[in-house]
C-alpha cells in the first residue's frame, strides 16, 4: 500500500467522485491506494502506507458529537485518532478540508463557525513567504485559484504550525505541523466538475439554499484549478514516488 485514503463522506456517489479525482489529479493508480470509508471501518495501521490522505465531507469539526448523525460522529472519532498519530509521529500527512479543521483543533487552536466560512465559490489564494519555500509548492505561483465550501474555519494559526496559503475570506487556507503533516482548507484534488456533483449531493446541506443549486453548477462547473491540483500532485511526488 502506497497511500491510505481515508475517506469521510457517507455519500457513495460523493465519496466515489472524490477517490476518483484523487487517483486522477495525484497520479495514483487504484492498486496504490487503500481506501477506507470512515463511517464504516476502522483504519488500519498508518504505518503500512507510505503517505496518509484525509479526505474532506459534509462534517464540521466543531459539532458536538451527539448533535450529528451517527455515521459523521464515528467519522470524526476516527478521523481525529489518525491526525492525531500522524501529528505524533510526523507522517507524511494531508488533510484536505475537514482535515485541516481536524488538525488545528488537534493542535489547540479554535475551529469555529464565528468567522472564515465561505460559501461554493472558486477563491482567490495566495501563497505565503514560508509557503514558496515549501516544496509541496513548489511550481504553484504566488496567486491561484482554489475551490472552497466550508461552513466552519481555523481561527488562529496552531502553535507551532506554519502558515502556507492564505484567503481573503478565510486566513488560513494551507499549514503545515513539523516537517511532513499538510492541511488545507481548499480542495486540490477538485475541479469545477468534482464541485458540480458535489453540489448536488449536497444540496440539503446548509451550504447553500437548494433552489440555488443550478445557478452554482454553472457558475462553478467550468472552473478550471491546475494549480491547486499541483499541490496535490507534488505531495505524492515527494513521499510516494520520490526520486530515485
Amino acid at each position: 500500500m502506497s497511500v491510505l485514503l481515508l475517506q469521510g463522506r457517507p455519500e457513495d456517489e460523493a465519496a466515489e467522485e472524490e477517490y476518483r479525482a484523487i487517483l486522477s489529479r495525484g497520479g495514483l493508480t487504484e492498486a496504490q491506494v487503500r481506501r477506507v470509508r470512515l463511517e464504516r471501518d476502522d483504519p488500519p495501521p498508518l504505518e503500512g502506507a507510505r503517505a496518509v490522505i484525509l479526505g474532506g465531507g459534509p462534517a464540521c469539526v466543531s459539532d458536538p458529537p451527539d448533535t450529528v448523525p451517527a455515521a459523521e460522529a464515528r467519522i470524526a472519532a476516527r478521523s481525529a485518532a489518525v491526525v492525531a498519530e500522524a501529528a505524533a509521529r510526523d507522517l507524511p500527512f494531508l488533510g484536505l478540508c475537514y482535515g485541516i479543521g481536524a488538525l488545528a483543533a488537534h493542535l489547540g487552536a479554535r475551529v469555529d463557525k464565528s468567522a472564515g466560512a465561505e460559501p461554493i465559490s472558486a477563491a482567490p489564494l495566495t501563497v505565503t513567504e514560508d509557503g514558496r519555500a515549501d516544496p509541496i509548492l513548489a511550481g504553484v505561483p504566488d496567486s491561484f485559484t482554489g475551490l472552497t465550501a466550508h461552513k466552519e474555519a481555523v481561527q488562529e494559526l496552531p502553535a507551532g504550525a506554519v502558515h502556507l496559503v492564505r484567503g481573503d475570506t478565510c486566513p488560513f487556507h494551507m499549514i503545515r505541523h513539523g516537517r511532513h503533516v499538510y492541511a488545507t482548507q481548499f480542495h486540490p484534488e477538485a475541479d469545477g466538475a468534482s464541485f458540480a456533483l458535489r453540489i448536488r449531493v449536497y444540496a440539503d446541506r446548509g451550504y447553500f439554499a437548494p433552489a440555488e443549486a443550478a445557478q452554482l453548477i454553472d457558475r462553478i462547473g467550468a472552473v478550471k484549478t491546475p494549480h491547486a491540483g499541483r499541490i496535490l500532485r507534488n505531495f505524492i511526488e515527494r513521499y510516494v514516488r520520490p526520486a530515485r
